[in-house]
């Protein structure tokens, strides 16, 4: 009878079953409207790029979403653990709202990216506070079957979001405001919704203990952050050993210094505990999370802007062309989550979604610019499957590797350090494609392959001029930085001229960007060989709460 009350998700002194229903219900939807938000963006990124002029801000506008969602990461976990998760959530959500509005108005891509910043602030809480509270109510097995669901819905959004952006990118005007900025404000309805739902019915108990929170452990990983991306954003600009780098690297050096004698004194009270590190399986899945958010988000980047701008398709058109990668991580994490409650472990699973991950990238860097679309199904459909079993796999991990009363904690270390990869690879895999096209341009116009028919058809448009032409042959007899920086901005120019003239720029844009590609399959490699390593521990049996209710680590009848 013991053994079978170990196994209830949760117990009926803590939550009733309609509660349990009602909260996972509030959780989901606040999940898809995170999930949502990271790919609808991507599939109209090139016309938003293209209507405010700056191409190669694209970075910008990414990684500042990225840097706040992973500084607040962290933050929003620590203060759950502390104040509950209900005015955390509630508080994510607003703000969220708040950058969807400002975002929807931008006039320039700086304004954009400051208004994802906001919005990113907000990202931080729906990316990880949903998983810390399906760890408070389900223990790891039972919470492998639901995560399934939950990744589930990641899937649905993950679908809906390309096709939607495309959609919207797609159209010149709805409602009398420009089609793109629909991509921001259709996430309006879907925040009142999840407002709604959480003020209503998220409602756990809370913990006795209310420690001290880390202020000086958040600034000090702000500092760490910032000029970490700043230069791996700028680093291919500015030289790696330039002033600007290195003054990034000492900042960098000290708050790491500060942050670690902080996170000592605050003990367990730190806001990324050190002692969790002493868990080896802790450890390596931190490690796993930084080296997979860097291939990631590597790739999640720049494959919409990779179809429109070498496959040349519309971006609807660009949104349905991703199906085979999002189709592959909405069925794998439907099912996923059952595997890892019948198994009980997550190891294997992980190194076989490592294994398919790499081999997708060893795939990705063969890519040339006139390869059919077809060729990036097979990567896509790798890429897809690894990932809806990897992301579920490492964050189990996590929450097994600690005690009860730190699953907000966990939790968002799994999403904060996915997000220091993911941010590192956005920004260098921006930084080497936008910072390489100076070498690779100049390259692809003497290689014999399209230096002859350039000159055929720069003689044909001298004879009979087409206006279609007139701006890339402004920029071939102009110096060859010209042209690098007409592919930093409106990249529009290509669209229509002549199949000759686009040519080398188009086999020079895949060129520097598949030197990122490179640069996370060697990531991947060294994340595969990790994962031989990682405990295979099984998974515990009891809640979070229930293992605090048993302790008498919570507040009766206090909930938050």
């Amino acid at each position: 009878m013991a053994k079978n009350r170990a196994h209830q998700p949760v117990t009926s002194q803590i939550l009733t079953k309609r509660s349990i229903h009602l909260v996972l219900l509030s959780i989901i939807v606040s999940m898809f409207l995170s999930a949502l938000n990271q790919t609808v963006v991507g599939t109209a990124m090139r016309t938003i790029a293209d209507e405010l002029g700056g191409l190669s801000l694209q970075a910008w506008v990414t990684t500042a979403f990225l840097i706040a969602s992973t500084v607040s990461t962290p933050i929003y976990g620590k203060l759950s653990d502390v104040l509950g998760r209900r005015p955390l959530m509630l508080t994510a959500i607003v703000i969220f709202a708040l950058g969807s509005v400002l975002s929807t108005f931008s006039q320039d891509m700086i304004q954009l990216a400051a208004f994802r910043a906001v919005q990113g602030l907000g990202a931080g809480g729906l990316m990880s506070l949903p998983l810390a509270i399906l760890a408070d109510m389900f223990a790891p097995k039972d919470r492998a079957r639901y995560q399934g669901l939950f990744m589930a819905a990641f899937g649905v959004a993950s679908v809906a979001g390309p096709l939607i952006g495309g959609l919207f990118a797609g159209m010149d005007e709805l409602l009398w405001i420009s089609g793109w900025r629909w991509v921001f404000l259709i996430n309006v309805p879907l925040i009142a919704i999840a407002f709604v739902l959480v003020s209503r019915f998220l409602h756990l108990p809370r913990k006795r203990a209310q420690p001290r929170i880390d202020f000086g452990g958040a600034a000090l990983v702000t500092l760490i952050v910032v000029p970490l991306i700043l230069v791996a954003e700028q680093g291919a600009y500015w030289g790696w050993t330039s002033a600007p780098a290195v003054v990034c690297y000492v900042v960098i050096v000290a708050a790491f210094v500060g942050f670690i004698f902080t996170e000592r004194y605050m003990g367990r009270d730190a806001l990324i505990p050190l002692r969790l590190f002493s868990s080896r399986a802790f450890t390596i899945a931190v490690l796993l999370s930084v080296l997979v958010g860097f291939a990631m988000f590597s790739v999640m980047t720049t494959l919409p802007l990779y179809i429109q701008v070498i496959m040349e398709l519309e971006p609807t058109a660009a949104g349905l062309a991703q199906l085979p990668l999002i189709g592959a991580q909405l069925i794998t994490s439907s099912v996923i989550g059952f595997v890892y409650a019948r198994l009980g472990r997550a190891k294997w699973i992980v190194v076989l979604c490592l294994t398919l991950l790499t081999v997708a990238f060893a795939i990705l860097v063969t890519l040339r610019y006139d390869d059919p679309l077809w060729k990036l199904y097979l990567p896509m459909v790798l890429f897809g499957a690894a990932l809806g079993g990897l992301l579920q796999g490492l964050t189990l991990v996590l929450q097994n590797s600690v005690d009860a009363t730190e699953m907000g904690v966990a939790t968002s270390a799994s999403s904060f350090f996915r997000s220091i990869g993911g941010t590192l690879g956005t920004g260098i895999t921006f930084s080497l494609l936008f910072g390489t096209l100076t070498q690779t341009i100049p390259a692809a116009l003497d290689a014999p392959a399209h230096s002859g028919p350039v000159a055929d058809a720069l003689a044909e448009q001298a004879k009979s001029p087409d206006a279609a032409n007139e701006r890339i042959v402004e920029l071939l007899n102009g110096p060859s930085n010209q042209a690098a920086a007409a592919m930093n901005g409106d990249t529009s120019f290509l669209t229509g001229a002549d199949e000759r003239l686009a040519a080398p720029f188009m086999d020079a844009f895949n060129n520097s960007l598949v030197y990122g590609y490179w640069l996370g399959l060697g990531m991947l490699v060294i994340a595969l060989l990790l994962s031989f390593v990682l405990p295979n521990q099984p998974f515990r049996t009891a809640s979070a709460l229930q293992e605090m209710q048993q302790r008498g680590d919570l507040r009766s009848n206090a909930t938050t």
